[in-house]
């Protein structure tokens, strides 16, 4: 599915489409150049997932973890992982990455999840942003289906 989103509420309505959709042991890994919406649409699919985190680049901590008390659909975390500082698979073997892909009630989000695709299960969502214009982006979804309108 690809969208092109022309704004920041655009990409919010797309999140939560994508929200309703996610199940618990689910990866999205979210492609993407700097500034292309990444993080952006994390922070509102976490939103929409009910959890009242502030949603922060991961980029030089690697990690973020939102949990909550109460399941939505079964998920209580949210791992949000950054792979654009790493160098080296090795590197992102060392950040548990197998032991949060065992968490039954969790999802997976990885941003610059090129150097773990060898650990990422193969049904994995993939999303892809691309700057079209200053506000706008094209976002590709595939392994996923969403009612987007």
């Amino acid at each position: 599915m690809e969208i092109i989103s022309g704004s920041t509420e655009e990409t919010k309505k797309l999140a939560e489409a994508v929200a309703k959709a996610v199940k618990p042991g689910m990866v999205l890994a979210l492609y993407g150049d700097l500034g292309s919406g990444k993080t952006t649409f994390t922070r509102y699919l976490v939103e929409a997932l009910g959890f009242m985190s502030r949603v922060q680049s991961p980029t030089f901590v690697l990690h973020r973890r939102y949990t909550r008390d109460q399941t939505y659909a079964g998920i209580t975390i949210i791992n949000h992982l950054d792979f654009y500082r790493l160098t080296s698979k090795d590197e992102v073997y060392d950040l548990g990455l197998s032991e949060m892909l065992a968490e039954r009630n969790s999802i997976l989000v990885v941003e610059w999840p090129e150097l773990a695709e060898d650990f990422l299960p193969g049904n994995q969502v993939k999303i892809s942003f691309s700057v079209v214009g200053e506000n706008t982006r094209r976002i590709v979804i595939k392994n996923l289906v969403i009612d987007y309108v």
